[in-house]
């Protein structure tokens, strides 16, 4: 077999979901076409296995293989089916499933492959034949290759899912940024509770592999509630030929995965983009958490973020350091002032890293990047980078990204103790009592030209005029909803 040119085999992943159109909506495309990837994937490289063994050993052995493929659940026992095509696909995933308990139990998700108003007989043959037409071994497509384009495939399943895309996909330039600025270690331990697709894990591997060091033994965990999208973070760790990873579904603030003997487990590195702002978490659960992550106290219903930040915090060993990828809102809102002191003054706070508009699908808003410590070195004790990178964004069409100079300037600031005018400033955590306990950046760190920031008591006079305004739109809302009721009943 001939190696496969990377846009050729990014081109023939990305037509896959051409058979789909018309059948599910956009955002559905993942359940089906990633475990399709995937055991085609596996199917491929047990035959290369297979060639293997036999050429070297006169016959085949089970141990030299790295998953069991049952009888009749290969890829080529699903293409021999010609009707009730969606059956015998989930037959031989839920048989490969239970023979590879070890590490593939549910990986294929629980997509409705015998639905055949969705998936008629003749669309998914199509479809099996389209991924019958490269050989994806390792030989021909090589983990790296392959993890490659398992993520472009992400990222376009992201554009053109829509409202799901930030869930399904982070900005892989801000995740570049975040793991470079932790700088991990050959061997340490790196966790994600809220892990997503497993970008931010991967990268973190890649990023030591590009430094030419051992990423092999990185030991990498993560919790992800949504069950597709877990199973995808798991199928992109196969693919990207990592082998020592942990990836589990669940409720990370209701029930955390990673427990040894009754108590969270301790990681040197935390890498997370939690939900922002989530309303409906168990927030009574939180106020009696049998594992003591309420250090600082318990979040308002109406946001859990502090309740991430806390878990994040409690899951530190006693080297480790965190970056937090979260909304402003963390760094000022009164609701949560009181954390918010509690975690300034226990000093584990190292540097809050502003971010520039549209870094996020369909979102323009700025987000801010936290990074915790909790062994900061002696001179960087007691006071806070902060670091406002605003301006440091590339615009394309609608969406913002990091370049290669952008990361630079950022990482030169967080790793230096000196301050640059309009960019970064140390600031002590006397200095932030004064501010009232405020992480907001504007008031420590401009960039050159903003519009300088009002007094306390303009922005209080500012805000007090904005909830007047709200109140007026709401009340204009609630009249035209008022109309249309009428509009209705009477039929006009």
């Amino acid at each position: 077999m001939e190696r496969i040119d990377l846009k050729d085999l990014e081109k023939y992943l990305w037509d896959s979901a051409n058979f789909l159109r018309g059948h599910i909506d956009a955002g559905d495309y993942k359940q089906y076409i990633f475990p399709l990837l995937f055991l085609k994937r596996i199917s491929d490289v047990w035959d290369e296995e297979y060639a293997w063994t036999v050429k070297e050993y006169g016959e085949d052995y089970n141990d030299e293989h790295r998953f069991i493929i049952p009888e009749g659940c290969h890829w080529n026992d699903i293409r021999e089916a010609s009707t009730n095509v969606g059956e015998k696909i989930r037959s031989a995933m839920r048989n490969i499933e239970s023979n590879n308990s070890n590490n593939l139990f549910g990986i294929f998700g629980d997509a409705q492959w015998t639905n055949k108003e969705r998936l008629p007989d003749k669309m998914l043959k199509d479809l099996v034949e389209h991924f019958s037409t490269i050989t994806l071994s390792t030989r021909n497509v090589p983990d790296d290759e392959l993890g490659v384009a398992y993520e472009y495939l992400i990222k376009k399943f992201a554009d053109d899912s829509g409202h799901t895309a930030q869930e399904f996909y982070s900005n892989r330039t801000v995740v570049q940024l975040m793991t470079q600025l932790l700088n991990a270690e050959p061997g340490e331990s790196i966790y994600d509770p809220t892990c997503g697709t497993g970008g931010m894990l991967l990268i973190a591997a890649t990023h030591l592999k590009n430094l030419g060091k051992e990423y092999r033994n990185l030991k990498l965990y993560g919790q992800e509630i949504n069950l597709i999208t877990s199973s995808i973070a798991r199928m992109n760790m196969f693919m990207h030929g990592i082998a020592d990873f942990d990836i589990v579904r669940g409720n990370t603030l209701e029930q955390p995965a990673f427990v040894e003997q009754d108590k969270l487990r301790k990681f040197d590195i935390v890498l997370a983009n939690p939900p922002y702002s989530i309303k409906r978490w168990n927030r009574e659960r939180w106020m009696n958490d049998p594992f003591g992550r309420a250090i600082w106290g318990t979040p308002p219903q109406g946001c859990a973020d502090y309740a991430f930040i806390q878990h994040i915090v409690a899951s530190m060993n006693e080297q480790g350091r965190a970056a937090i990828l979260l909304p402003h809102g963390v760094l000022f809102r009164d609701s949560e002032l009181e954390m918010r002191r509690k975690m300034i003054k226990d000093d584990i706070v190292e540097c809050v890293l502003g971010l520039g508009a549209n870094l996020f699908y369909n979102s323009p808003m700025e987000a801010c990047i936290l990074f915790l410590n909790k062994n900061k070195v002696i001179d960087r004790r007691n006071k806070i980078l902060f670091i406002n990178a605003v301006n440091e964004v590339r615009q394309e069409k609608t969406m913002s990204y990091l370049d290669a100079q952008h990361i630079k300037k950022i990482d030169n600031a967080f790793n230096s103790n000196k301050d640059e005018l309009h960019f970064s400033k140390w600031i002590s955590i006397n200095e932030i009592e004064q501010k009232g306990w405020t992480l907001s950046l504007p008031f420590y760190v401009r960039p050159e030209n903003d519009i300088d920031i009002s007094p306390v008591n303009d922005l209080v006079r500012l805000t007090e005029s904005f909830k007047k305004e709200l109140e007026i739109s709401r009340e204009q809302f609630k009249d035209l909803m008022e109309d249309l009721k009428e509009y209705n009943i009477h039929g006009n």
